[in-house]
């Protein structure tokens, strides 16, 4: 396999991940809905999404603490059961009932069955399959619960965080070398080739990410690309959120054209980052991919008809 075609390999598969999440994530709207899963009682006020970037704040510094004290089982415990329950929340809606003594085995066998693959055997697909589930999962669950304005504050103020801990205290870097060894779903693994091993390579993986930043190389020198489950999460939240909250025509079969811009915008900006992640640096992909996602929403939702102060979730202020 040349050069140019593990890195073609490379970025369609970030690009498929992308996709995977954001079409399940739309998937997931009406069934979380109608289950009864939001999670907030205005999903309209804006203040919902400080106190998220708050708690997202606070839960930073835990994760940082308990890197500096050697305490990474606390995280990888914690992250082990939150992908067995946002995975139990996707099976509920997904797979018919089948109830044993009052327990659903349709959801809870899969679910567990995702926790113990991960932790005995944290391959680089099992990892990815993982990734993509929870990620769906999560981005539904915020799309339903923050409103179009809330879902726009987020991304905003996430992005902004994101580029400080990034370029300026680098304190992302440290809490990237930290949780990689680890082994879990927070990153997306795309290998450069198949005979790539995740279990074999995580802690070559951590030292590099830890250094922040290296020499620019030939792309396909590295075993493997690495990105945020969050930076497929995040603007997949605003294409969630548009499919449910805003009225645009619909362009595909159960796709409406704002939420479809959105996508589009989100990997436009992936294709940017990935761009800039092939010259061998780290960079911060919330802004672009962030970005990319409200750029796109807004065309879509101009282009629909929708004014600008609606689009913006702004009229019921004015």
């Amino acid at each position: 396999m040349n050069d140019s075609t593990r890195v073609a390999g490379v970025l369609a598969g970030v690009v498929a991940l992308f996709v995977v999440v954001q079409v399940g994530a739309l998937a997931l709207v009406e069934p979380f809905q109608s289950a009864g899963l939001q999670s907030t009682e205005d999903p309209q006020n804006p203040l919902n999404s400080i106190v998220y970037v708050a708690f997202l704040l606070v839960a930073t510094g835990g994760i940082l603490l308990v890197i500096k004290y050697d305490q990474q089982w606390v995280l990888k415990g914690f992250v082990l059961l939150t992908s067995g329950l946002v995975a139990s929340y996707v099976f509920a809606v997904v797979f018919p009932a089948v109830t044993v003594a009052g327990v659903n085995l349709a959801v809870w066998v899969p679910a567990v069955a995702l926790v113990v693959a991960l932790y005995a055997y944290p391959e680089w697909w099992v990892i990815d399959s993982a990734g993509a589930l929870m990620g769906m999962g999560a981005a539904a669950l915020f799309g339903i619960s923050f409103g179009v304005l809330p879902a726009l504050v987020l991304l905003t103020a996430l992005a902004v965080y994101d580029a400080i801990s990034v370029y300026g205290t680098e304190h992302m870097l440290t809490l990237a070398s930290g949780v990689m060894e680890l082994q879990l779903p927070i990153v997306l693994v795309v290998p450069t080739t198949l005979e790539y091993s995740f279990v074999d390579d995580a802690q070559e993986t951590a030292d590099e990410a830890g250094e922040g930043e290296r020499e620019a190389s030939n792309p396909a020198d590295r075993p493997a690309y690495f990105i945020g489950l969050g930076d497929a999460v995040m603007p997949s939240i605003l294409v969630a959120s548009a499919a449910f909250f805003l009225d645009t025509p619909e362009v595909l079969p159960g796709v409406e054209l704002a939420p479809l811009t959105a996508m589009v915008g989100t990997i436009l900006g992936l294709l940017v980052l990935m761009r800039m992640v092939f010259k061998g640096r780290a960079h911060a992909g919330l802004p672009l991919l962030n970005g990319g996602a409200i750029a796109g929403y807004l065309a879509g939702a101009l282009a629909a008809g929708i004014p600008l102060v609606e689009a913006l979730g702004l009229a019921p202020y004015l």
